[in-house]
């Protein structure tokens, strides 16, 4: 599926914008429920998520039990808490229940939650497919500088046949990037990569990826990977890029985990009808 599908915590990801940062920076200052609720359940593509906390792309199975209590105690004072429960719910098959938390986020001003529930309604995912009430949410998310807002309004758009404004949504990015927003960077760098809004530039979106990858961002730490691998925007460096691609594995990122088995195994045997049998390590 491609970078540019919609998604909510079972779909497939889009973009993401710094836009409010609510509370201490450092976890330690954190109450204990909030605490473990970012250790099993925060995003990491929240903006409202301190640097110091990494999150989780998924919530492990193991996990989502855990992340309810946990997030259900914070979310009474947090609205980081109150999304990452909806992302708990969702990932236990509560999906009404994860809607309520994500409209009680919403409601609180957690743009993660406004592009969660926009994506739900633009798919019709646990609610009746409704183009303007997601145009809605997301334009409140976008106004208020979330990344995922600006390009799931983007993929609106266009999937409506309605204008879409790269060039904005470009200009958009770059004001987050320069405030250290590793996602805003992140798809900032895919749109330079692409020439998407403006030149391509793949020395621009390596420079972006790496600044992403130095904060733990598992998309950029991926692209880094590819285009260290490559020599794209910069030199090649094999070795870097298998230290990239492990990182972002280690962070869920499924790319790079086939990226990494592409690396350790490059040869490949291939039926008649070119489907892959196996691939040969050495």
């Amino acid at each position: 599926m491609s970078r540019s599908s919609f998604r909510t915590s079972a779909f497939v990801a889009v973009i993401g914008f710094s836009a409010f940062l609510v509370g201490p920076n450092s976890a330690h200052s954190q109450s204990a429920d909030l605490v473990l609720c970012d250790r099993v359940a925060a995003d990491p593509a929240d903006p409202d998520k301190p640097r110091d906390v990494n999150g989780v792309t998924e919530i492990a199975s193991s996990d989502i039990a855990t992340a309810i209590k946990f997030c259900k105690n914070a979310s009474a004072s947090s609205r980081r808490a109150m999304y990452a429960l909806g992302r708990a719910l969702a990932a236990g098959g509560q999906t009404q229940e994860a809607i309520g938390a994500f409209r009680r986020a919403a409601d609180k001003g957690s743009t993660a939650a406004m592009v969660e529930l926009g994506v739900m309604y633009a798919t019709g995912a646990g609610v009746p497919k409704d183009e303007a009430q997601a145009r809605k949410l997301l334009e409140r998310a976008a106004q208020a500088g979330d990344a995922r807002g600006v390009a799931n309004l983007m993929a609106l758009t266009k999937g409506s046949g309605g204008p879409a404004d790269p060039v904005k949504a470009r200009a958009l990015l770059q004001s987050s990037a320069e405030r250290n927003s590793a996602e805003a960077q992140y798809q900032l760098g895919i749109m330079n990569a692409d020439g998407v809004g403006g030149a391509k530039d793949e020395a621009a979106a390596r420079a972006l990826f790496e600044r992403a990858a130095a904060q733990n961002h598992a998309g950029a730490l991926e692209r880094m990977g590819n285009f260290t691998e490559k020599g794209l925007g910069g030199p090649q460096d094999k070795d870097a890029a298998k230290a990239y691609y492990e990182k972002a594995a280690g962070l869920g990122s499924e790319e790079a985990k086939v990226a990494l088995k592409r690396l350790q195994c490059p040869y490949v045997l291939r039926d008649k009808r070119g489907a892959v049998l196996t691939h040969l390590c050495f």
